[in-house]
């Protein structure tokens, strides 16, 4: 009986010790992160909103943004984009936000059609800054510098992430999504949603998801 009521007296301080505690945020972000969350499950259409060059094979495919798994801690969206000829979707793309013990994170996973990573995933970087409650950047981390450098992709050293986030039900609400590069002022990547709209259907999942 002795080992029993002991077994039961440990059972409460075993379920606290196993809930994780969410990283405490700085009041911006924490905003920040209300209005993206306040997104999942949904899924919204979107366009290139930028005009560089570099990006002309990007211009005028439709985009979609779906909120496609939602934790305390993560937000994945996943990023679809028309295929060039019209054909068929590209859904090798996944955003995903989480909170850490210093801040946001962003992290890019691309994956192929057999839902296999690409050699080029999971880079992204860290807030440095506590942003604001609708814009927060994520400037390059080691860990992609690092696996930029092995891709050879020199190019991508200095880049900073935005991502632009209204609270859902907002008029006129937007979610955006942007690449800007420290050494290169000329560079800008961006794709607008139009996050006052959801779509009536969700889109099938992502590539690996």
């Amino acid at each position: 009986m002795r080992s029993a009521l002991a077994i039961l007296a440990a059972l409460p301080l075993v379920a606290c010790s196993t809930t994780p505690e969410l990283p405490a945020l700085p009041a911006s972000q924490e905003a920040f992160w209300d209005a993206l969350q306040s997104h999942c499950g949904n899924a919204y259409r979107g366009s290139l909103a930028s005009s560089d060059a570099r990006d002309s094979d990007w211009q005028g495919r439709a985009m979609i943004a779906h909120w496609a798994e939602c934790s305390d801690t993560r937000t994945a969206i996943a990023f679809h984009v028309e295929a060039a000829d019209g054909s068929g979707w590209d859904r090798s793309r996944t955003w995903l936000v989480s909170r850490t013990g210093d801040g946001l994170r962003l992290k890019h996973d691309h994956r192929h059609e057999d839902g296999e990573e690409d050699a080029v995933t999971q880079y992204g970087g860290d807030t440095l800054s506590t942003g604001t409650a609708r814009v927060q950047d994520f400037p390059v981390d080691a860990f992609s510098i690092a696996l930029f450098e092995r891709e050879g992709l020199d190019a991508s050293l200095t880049n900073v992430w935005r991502v632009e986030v209204d609270p859902a039900g907002e008029s006129g609400a937007k979610f955006a999504y942007q690449l800007t590069r420290r050494n290169d002022p000329t560079r800008l990547f961006r794709v607008e949603f139009d996050a006052s709209r959801p779509m009536t259907a969700a889109p099938p999942p992502a590539w690996g998801w």
